[in-house]
């Protein structure tokens, strides 16, 4: 069974929804061993600020990238990067996977350091 597909599906429409409310998003990204997040302006076409667990900083404070403490690691990041950048409001979109655990992780810690959903 692939479970690619479904996903696709679901994150197609979550940015068919998205790009109607011509809002900045939160986009995010996971794989079995590291967690990504972009802001991308309304348009789609640039990214403003990106956080994942491949970078320096957080591989020091993480020792492993695929788990929720790294993604509320990630989470902080993106919304201190966000700040930097401007925005305090975005739509969040998980890109078709469920919201718990690492999605849900990256979330909560992105609301507490000031993001706006």
């Amino acid at each position: 069974m692939n479970n690619t597909n479904p996903r696709l599906r679901r994150s197609r429409k979550t940015r068919a929804k998205i790009a109607g409310l011509k809002a900045t998003r939160l986009s995010v990204h996971r794989t079995n061993g590291h967690i990504y997040a972009q802001i991308i302006a309304e348009t789609g076409d640039k990214v403003l600020a990106s956080a994942s667990t491949l970078e320096a900083g957080v591989r020091k404070d993480v020792k492993y990238g695929g788990n929720v403490a790294a993604a509320a690691v990630v989470g902080k990041l993106i919304a201190e990067k966000a700040k930097a950048a401007g925005i305090e409001k975005v739509a969040f979109d998980r890109s078709g996977y469920k919201y718990h655990g690492r999605i849900k992780a990256l979330a909560d810690a992105a609301r507490e350091h000031g993001l706006s959903f």
